[in-house]
């Protein structure tokens, strides 16, 4: 298993097996990080720009090659349990779903931060790494806590703790309950019945 920087285990043997898409790929197969930000790497923007800003590794799909490859969640649901996001608007509480590091990229990479493989590594498949890449998934809280402090894996069959089923219903019970919309008169009615009856 693949371990973080703090030698917590990230649940998973492979990150590359539950990595997505690449986040700088295109609808129609070009490559947006040589596209939007062609003065970071110049030397592979201007390869991409000779080949129409085609993906890297086109349709083969082996990110390890690509050296700019970065996979991260729109953390709307758990990956491990199901569990999905239920934001409050005007509140600051911790989120149900976090986002879960499998890899960590080169920013962090160079200040120590890998994840057990060298950046030549080939790995098992033969292919070329030119990583680290940064992969990440979505995980509720409970789940985190469990791949991290235990051998938890996160394509285990597992079902929603009951604390975060708990917690997710009692913010879908707020978002119900403030959704109704009422006009200043009708506030103001409902308070002077409230007040009569205290009364």
């Amino acid at each position: 298993m693949e371990y973080t920087p703090d030698g917590t285990p990230v649940g998973v043997d492979d990150p590359y097996a539950a990595a997505g898409v690449c986040d700088h790929l295109t609808d129609d197969g070009r490559c947006r990080f040589a596209l939007e930000r062609t003065g970071d790497d110049p030397e592979f923007a201007a390869d991409r720009r000779a080949n129409g800003y085609a993906c890297y590794v086109g349709s083969d799909r082996r990110w390890k090659a690509c050296p700019h490859y970065r996979s991260t969640t729109d953390g709307r649901e758990c990956l491990r349990c199901g569990v999905s996001e239920v934001r409050l608007a005007h509140d600051d509480a911790r989120p149900l779903v976090e986002e879960h590091h499998l890899s960590y990229g080169r920013t962090q990479a160079e200040h120590g931060h890998t994840e057990g493989r060298s950046a030549g590594d080939s790995g098992e498949t033969g292919d070329v790494d030119a990583g680290p890449h940064e992969i990440t998934v979505a995980l509720c809280r409970w789940c985190h806590t469990k791949v991290h402090r235990s051998f938890a894996r996160i394509d285990d069959d597992a079902s929603p703790d009951p604390e975060a089923i708990a917690e997710r219903e009692g913010r879908r019970r707020k978002t119900r309950s403030e959704s109704p919309f009422e006009t200043a008169s009708q506030r103001r009615d409902r308070a002077d019945r409230r007040d009569e009856s205290d009364g």
